[in-house]
């Protein structure tokens, strides 16, 4: 058995990092992906391995020579790469491949040994590896019948997204025996190349064999060995976080604050949507306008303030409309003037706006971080503040306070001349009914009070980037409505916001579901070994873990082991052994449960 090594490109997507290097050169984590893919091959015992070079062929082989690989290397080199596409590079290893079977690689994947093994330990002679269909994948594709025979070869311009469902990306490995090389590749690849040219690719070629009644290839699934193609700098951050070690992968992972669905089997028990909200209908009302909303400038901030007053029933003049309720965060916070007070631990985005030299702090001091109205009244009574935060439910605490004391909270800081902002993001979650006070008639009688909401939380679309916030306070609303840009939101969420009234009884309906998983994982939770689970009017639980289990232990093991992302709250519980836990639906939360039950054991 013998390898081929593909890396005569350019890597022009690379930009800068393929400058003065070959594709194949760029780091991993500080490993050139030729090193590592050599060493991977070394470990094998082929006969010989094959490197087809071409651009800056010479740093290439100057560098492999340092590597001290014992394996025998030879190289192949082709001089127009920058004219040419890798028909013609393995063209020109022809000879090679009826020499010995063989291991075919493209040298800009990535992989863990276990894709190796895969197709070796295979013991059908020629195959094509390839891995089910996700976003994130580009170029060739496959359909297989049952039995894994190839029928069809997919190239990107015949890519049909209402099919991806039955589509296996290539992973450019393959599996060729000597026999299929002599007696199919290499022939059809001279009729090809004649035909049609030097700049085609070479998985062309295996289309037109699969479409022989005895191909004599198959396909190899993948079942979820890690491996990933690096064209672009974006795949590179990716690769880096699925391949650094497991300490680095949970603090990448960390550092990305969403784009999940670049992992698409990871479960992400960290960030907070609604699981049962929006319903496939709307989605594909959505949908169905896709080609408009895509290719039309959204409507400015007036018309987009008129779609909110709708939906939440308030005046045009006492809400704006944000990218995000993050958007309308920093706005506000740039208006407050004098001490501001903030329960801690939060939602970091408020504090983090404001001036720790100005900022008052209530820390409640109980192991559950729960606390009422009338705590927060007599702990700033004396404080002197101009401005109080509240985020009820809170988090990362669930901690609830009644829409009743939350009325009196707003007469206690109108009385004391503070401007109070109460972000409810969560509320509608909680089992009070009616327990917003967005609400035109609190609002005008209240111009102190500033009320923020997610809607990308409550209702399920943080890819649409939704927030509003609403106030009697009309003078702030129009400054912050100058403030950010006339098209703030996109056309996508102006959709959400003109058709979102027509479904209010799924919203409803989608709560009352929601608050029964919450009962049912609460209780199931709870019977978990060494784990405190603080009650929640959220659509999260904090849990304290017993000395035995470390929170940040347990979030590496998920992450790593499962594919399972939690968060962990030692850096806001001042070192405590906490975690936050996302409540997702009765599937994935089984999931967790699951893997919590085997770890915790």
């Amino acid at each position: 058995m013998q390898a081929i090594i593909l890396a005569a490109g350019m890597g022009k997507r690379l930009k800068e990092l393929t400058k003065d290097n070959t594709k194949c050169m760029v780091e991993v984590n500080g490993q050139k992906l030729i090193d590592r893919l050599l060493h991977q091959l070394e470990s094998r015992k082929l006969e010989k391995i094959v490197i087809v070079v071409g651009y800056k062929g010479k740093v290439l082989r100057n560098y492999i020579e340092t590597l001290g690989i014992k394996t025998p290397i030879e190289y192949v080199e082709n001089p127009i790469y920058d004219k040419t596409n890798n028909i013609y590079s393995l063209a020109l290893a022809k000879d090679y491949l009826v020499e010995d079977d063989t291991l075919l690689f493209e040298s800009d994947i990535i992989f863990e040994d276990s894709v190796i093994d895969a197709i070796l330990s295979d013991e059908r002679e020629t195959l094509a590896l390839v891995d089910k269909y996700e976003s994130w994948m580009d170029g060739t594709c496959v359909k297989l019948s049952e039995n894994d025979d190839i029928i069809d070869f997919v190239p990107g311009k015949r890519f049909n997204f209402d099919e991806k469902d039955e589509y296996y990306k290539t992973v450019n490995v393959y599996k060729f025996s000597k026999h299929f090389s002599e007696s199919y590749y290499v022939p059809f690849l001279d009729a090809y190349q004649q035909a049609l040219g030097e700049n085609e690719y070479y998985e062309q070629v295996l289309r037109v064999i699969t479409m022989l009644d005895d191909p004599n290839i198959k396909a190899k699934r993948l079942s979820g060995q890690k491996w990933y193609e690096i064209d672009d700098i974006q795949d590179l951050d990716i690769a880096e976080s699925l391949f650094s070690d497991d300490d680095e992968k949970v603090r990448l992972i960390q550092a990305r604050y969403g784009g999940y669905w670049r992992y698409p089997d990871m479960l992400d028990f960290c960030y907070l949507v609604n699981p049962y909200f929006p319903p496939k209908k709307m989605i594909d009302e959505i949908r169905a306008s896709f080609d408009t909303l895509l290719t039309q400038y959204p409507s400015g901030m007036k018309v987009n303030s008129l779609l909110a007053a709708k939906n939440f029933s308030v005046h045009q003049e006492n809400i704006i409309v944000g990218n995000g309720a993050a958007e309308l965060i920093k706005s506000l916070m740039e208006y407050l003037e004098g001490k501001t007070g903030f329960v801690r631990p939060t939602f970091e985005e408020y504090p983090n706006r404001f001036e720790r030299t100005e900022s008052v702090d209530f820390i409640p001091q109980n192991k559950d971080y729960s606390y009422t109205a009338d705590d927060l009244m007599i702990f700033f009574e004396d404080k002197s503040i101009s401005n109080l935060v509240v985020i009820n439910p809170d988090n990362p605490s669930g901690n609830y306070i009644p829409k009743k004391d939350v009325l009196r909270l707003i007469d206690w800081a109108g009385n004391k001349g503070i401007r109070l902002i109460i972000d409810e993001s969560f509320v509608d979650f909680s089992d009070e009914e009616d327990a917003s006070i967005i609400d035109q008639d609190i609002l005008s009688a209240n111009s102190h009070l500033y009320v923020m909401k997610s809607i990308s939380k409550s209702y399920g679309v943080p890819g649409l980037r939704l927030g509003i916030l609403a106030s009697g306070d009309i003078e702030t609303i129009a400054s912050m409505k100058k403030d950010v840009a006339i098209w703030n939101i996109n056309s996508f969420g102006e959709f959400y916001l003109q058709i979102a009234e027509k479904y209010k009884n799924n919203y409803i309906a989608a709560m009352k579901l929601f608050r029964a998983e919450r009962k049912r994982f609460f209780d199931e939770l709870s019977k978990l070994p060494g784990v405190r689970v603080i009650p929640s009017q959220a659509n999260y639980f904090m849990v304290e873990l017993d000395e035995n289990v470390s929170a940040r232990g347990l979030l590496k093991k998920l992450l790593i082991s499962y594919r399972i992302f939690i968060k962990e709250l030692s850096s806001k519980t001042n070192g405590g052994n906490y975690l936050r836990i996302a409540i997702r639906d009765t599937e994935d939360n089984n999931r967790l449960l699951d893997a919590l039950r085997k770890e915790l054991s």
